[in-house]
């Protein structure tokens, strides 16, 4: 990639997109052309069509999207197949009418079967049903790894899809409405030891083995790949449809609620409600292929999870 080269980064205010931008800005790029909701609708496919075509971007990453939890991504089904579905489909589409030289699609672990054998490897997209409960997240996010595959296979475009595996980090979400399991339980451990609770208590059985990299690892990891990846190599060479980006290693929910508490300082006791669902029993990617590429993570969980608490203590004091 050119030092010089115009990025732009859908989503660079999200707590993937800032990582990508802070990345980026780290070895020397600064050409960044970036846009903010209401400003730039990307569900509004006019709106996205004349914002590519003004500033013709070199390179875009789309880290824009509907995310959330099992109970967002269960509760609100409809909402989240068709935001990601438009927001992916402009911004390909748009990218190849403006000539893009490469586009950088994310999507999410939560593609893969819900039995699918473990770790998961990157051939085993669409071999089985997935979770019901982020069926129409996941779906959508197929849509774009097949869309990035496919604008290639009949146009020639360099579009190039990444799966990262669970995220967390600055400028995460900790909205127990809507947040994923990390945040959450920083935040439950954090106000269950300031206002002294006895107890904090988890969803489901505590059994599910989930892997979890820190963003900041993440963003390095697609910066790389954005500098040493093409569509002919990834799709003809290796004979894949995107690259697993991962650590190799999970956890239990316990043992990292259990975790969370150690680092948060909390004293009380941990409990389960069964009642709630578990979700995927299992979710780990298979990264032997990133690994062979010369890409590995440097973040380990106790020491991203330190990091994190204080970046949510430093944004409560500015909140106050």
């Amino acid at each position: 990639m050119d030092i010089n080269a115009k990025i732009y980064i859908a989503g660079h205010d999200g707590m993937v997109g800032s990582a990508i931008m802070r990345n980026l800005e780290s070895i020397g790029y600064s050409n960044f052309i970036t846009s903010s909701y209401p400003e730039l609708d990307l569900i509004n496919q006019e709106q996205v069509k004349s914002f590519l075509g003004t500033h013709k971007p070199d390179y875009v990453i789309d880290a824009a999207a509907k995310v959330g939890g099992i109970l967002a991504n269960d509760t609100y089904r409809g909402q989240f197949l068709y935001e990601n579905m438009m927001i992916q489909n402009n911004l390909i589409h748009a990218a190849h009418e403006n000539g893009v030289k490469k586009f950088l699609f994310l999507g999410s672990s939560c593609i893969y079967p819900k039995h699918a054998p473990q770790p998961m490897k990157e051939e085993y997209l669409l071999t089985d049903v997935l979770e019901s409960t982020n069926e129409p997240y996941a779906i959508a996010k197929i849509a774009g790894i097949k869309m990035c595959e496919n604008y290639y296979r009949q146009y020639g475009d360099n579009f190039i899809s990444v799966m990262p595996t669970n995220l967390y980090g600055f400028n995460d979400n900790f909205d127990l409405k809507s947040s994923h399991v990390l945040p959450a339980l920083i935040r439950k451990a954090h106000e269950a030891k300031v206002n002294k609770y006895s107890t904090i208590q988890i969803w489901g059985t505590g059994t599910p083995m989930r892997e979890f990299l820190h963003v900041d690892d993440m963003a390095d990891a697609c910066v790389y790949i954005l500098e040493n990846v093409d569509a002919p190599q990834l799709y003809d060479d290796f004979n894949l449809t995107h690259i697993n980006i991962g650590t190799g290693n999970d956890i239990s929910i316990r043992e990292l609620a259990l975790l969370v508490i150690k680092v948060v300082g909390y004293n009380g006791e941990l409990t389960l409600d069964t009642s709630k669902p578990d979700g995927t029993p299992k979710k780990l990617l298979d990264v032997t292929r990133l690994h062979k590429m010369g890409w590995r993570h440097k973040i380990y969980l106790e020491e991203g999870i330190k990091r994190t608490y204080e970046w949510y203590l430093q944004a409560e004091s500015i909140r106050k």
